[in-house]
């Protein structure tokens, strides 16, 4: 089973792109989602977040993620803990499911690939691209944030330049026409590469 990791900067269109990859078939775990599910549903991981976080980890609606975000965005120490909580199990998870997949790759959808490391597990990298003040645009009307916020979170990852450097392909996601054909091109180069 060939991985695909697919990658790039918050606000970045990540998720559009992976969407156009699932269109084709292309099965997709999007490691965030799969990761917020864990922390909801594991009692492993929740002792351990209210171990090093407090009671207020969690609230009546569960994982308290204003509360949290608060905390690792200001310091890099518990966001480092709490990935070594959550990041191991969600790499558990994504073997299981992998291994339940029957086509030719799947793609492994991942905010911080490079920056965990995870780049490594994976054979093909594709970096998803934008300008900044589009990302900015994008997450202030997606998102109840503010600009510090997501500078705050956009200083914790890799610029673009580094993880384009790294990378396999790189996918430019301003017009969707566009992401369409080239994600269709990759798709394709991706199936050669693998006869």
């Amino acid at each position: 089973m060939i991985i695909v990791g697919l990658t790039g900067g918050i606000g970045s269109g990540k998720t559009t792109v992976a969407r156009a990859f699932s269109a084709l078939g292309v099965p997709v775990y999007i490691a965030d989602e799969e990761a917020k599910k864990l922390m909801q549903s594991s009692k492993e991981i929740k002792q351990e977040l209210v171990a090093l976080f407090g009671e207020q980890a969690y609230n009546d609606q569960g994982l308290n993620r204003s509360f949290l975000a608060d905390i690792i965005f200001k310091d890099k120490a518990y966001l480092k803990k709490m990935n070594a909580i959550v990041h191991p199990r969600v790499a558990k998870h994504f073997e299981k499911w992998t291994s339940k997949q029957k086509a030719p790759y799947v793609i492994k959808e991942v905010a911080i690939l490079f920056e965990n490391g995870g780049y490594t597990l994976c054979d093909v990298i594709i970096t998803v691209v934008a300008p900044k003040d589009l990302k900015i645009k994008r997450l202030l009307s997606r998102d109840n944030t503010t600009v510090e916020k997501i500078e705050a979170i956009m200083a914790n990852q890799w610029n673009d330049d580094k993880k384009v450097e790294l990378s396999h392909y790189v996918i430019e996601n301003i017009d969707f026409e566009k992401i369409k054909m080239q994600v269709l091109e990759v798709h394709g180069q991706i199936l050669e590469k693998i006869k």
